[in-house]
């Protein structure tokens, strides 16, 4: 029983509960980006070079004979998928650099100096009658 009451504090941490909201957000943005790159960002691309299709390059290293499918580096894949890393990176940027920004702000605001002890208050005042008896 206390193996449970264990991972039951550990699952209801605040950090965990975010992690699991961070991690399903993620996944439905990095579908957002696959669509972005995949139906809007790449066509274009293709119609620029010529209509290449970037999903359909590769280079075959062997033929499909029969039913053996064919063997073959998907690089048209990996461009796009490279192209969804830096969109997803970049996005990412933004927002740490908006969040590094707002506790800027945050932190810029000055403390007001603190008020002196009753000590140097006294000190203040012996060293201004000392200084008007000279």
């Amino acid at each position: 029983m206390a193996i449970v009451k264990e991972f039951k504090e550990f699952a209801m941490r605040g950090n965990v509960v975010d992690l699991a909201v961070g991690v399903i957000i993620g996944a439905a943005f990095g579908k957002i980006v696959t669509s972005l790159v995949a139906d809007i960002i790449m066509p274009p691309i293709g119609m620029a070079t010529g209509g290449i299709d970037f999903k359909d390059l590769k280079y075959v290293l062997k033929p499909a004979v029969d039913k053996t499918p064919e063997t073959a580096i998907n690089y048209g894949l990996f461009i796009n998928n490279v192209i969804d890393f830096l969109i997803v990176a970049f996005c990412i940027f933004l927002i740490v650099k908006g969040i590094n920004s707002l506790k800027k702000k945050e932190e810029a605001a000055p403390a007001a100096p603190p008020e002196p002890t009753k000590e140097e208050v006294l000190l203040t005042e012996i060293r201004d009658l000392l200084a008007k008896k000279a």
